[in-house]
Formats: C-alpha cells, structure tokens, sequence
C-alpha cells in the first residue's frame, strides 16, 4: 500500500518544525529534504536540511521535470525534488512536506490524494507573541513578519487546497489532529 503524502503549511512563528519533527516520529515519517539556490550556512548540512545546488542546476531540474513544486523567494530559488517523495511513497513510506501555500498548490495538483493541512496560531495575539519571543530583530521586522504572516493565512484560505485547518494550541494536540487525520484517510 501506497504511502500517505502530508503537506504541513503555516505563516512564520506558527510551531511547523516542531509539529512536523514529532510528527515524522508519531507516523514514522520522512520528511522531504529541498533544494534551493540560497548559500549554505555554516551550521546547515547539505543533504540534511537542504541540497544546495547552483541556479543553473535548478533551472536544469525545473526543465526536466524534476521538481514537484518550486518557487523563488528574496532571489533565490527552493524547490522539493520529485524523486526521492515518490521512491518514498511506492515503499509505502508517509512523507511529509513543510512548504509554503504557492508550492502547496503546485502539489495538490500533481497528488490530488495529498492530505493538505494548515497549522493556525490560536490567535494573532498568541502569533505576535511567538514571532516576538523567536525574533532577535527590532519591533519593525516584528511587524513586517506579523503582516506577512496574516497575508500568508489570508492567502492559504483563498487558495482552497487544504482539506484541514489545525490550530497549535498545544504541539502535542496539533500532532495528534494531524496524526488521526493521516490514519483516518489511510485506511
């Protein structure tokens, strides 16, 4: 049988790495490793939390189909390769992708069986008080982030691709939402 296929999408400062780690271990996951054009960080590791690659061998993979989804951003491109998600999947094997709403799009439309969630803050007080408490940048940035942020949920509710709304109250009842959703549409 067949793995299942979770989009984990979010506005910044929601809780999505931290759902999306318990989550690879409450559902024997993977998650999907993207490629993206932007430099490696000295604490970053290629292969683990990104495959670095140059714009010219991103643009060879958008050519050759290789990507199942991409999308640039600040100048650099990030994109989550088609291989290793499908190689997954025919083993039977759950992936998980942490992504943002344009390329959630592009995955409902090649994996209509995708299970598309969108993890909310309870409220916009609570997601101004996580992106203040996780921010070492001055009120401005703040702000800018926070207005994204409700741009970015704003623009995920119009996009109509995701099936389930989870609010991260608590990570531990985010990941149990999650979790019986995946095995309700897995049987």
């Amino acid at each position: 049988m067949p793995g299942s296929l979770i989009v984990i999408s979010g506005p910044s400062g929601v809780g999505k790495s931290t759902v999306v780690r318990r989550l690879v271990e409450r559902l024997e996951a993977t998650v999907s490793v993207s490629a993206t054009t932007r430099p490696q960080s000295e604490q970053e590791k290629h292969g683990v939390d990104y495959y670095f690659i140059s714009a010219d061998e991103f643009r060879r993979m958008i050519e050759q189909d290789e990507l199942l989804e991409w999308a640039e951003y600040l100048g650099n491109f990030y994109g989550t390769p088609r291989a290793a998600v499908e190689a997954a999947l025919a083993e039977g094997r759950n992936m998980l992708l942490e992504i943002e709403v344009e390329g959630a799009k592009q995955v409902a439309k090649r994996f209509p069986a995708a299970i598309m969630v969108y993890l909310l803050p309870p409220s916009d007080e609570d997601l101004r008080r996580r992106l203040v408490g996780r921010s070492r940048e001055g009120q401005a940035q703040i702000e800018t982030r926070f207005a994204n942020a409700k741009r970015e949920i704003a623009q995920a509710r119009e996009s109509g691709v995701y099936d389930h709304w989870v609010v991260n109250v608590e990570v531990d009842r985010a990941v149990d939402e999650i979790a019986a959703i995946v095995e309700q549409r897995s049987r």
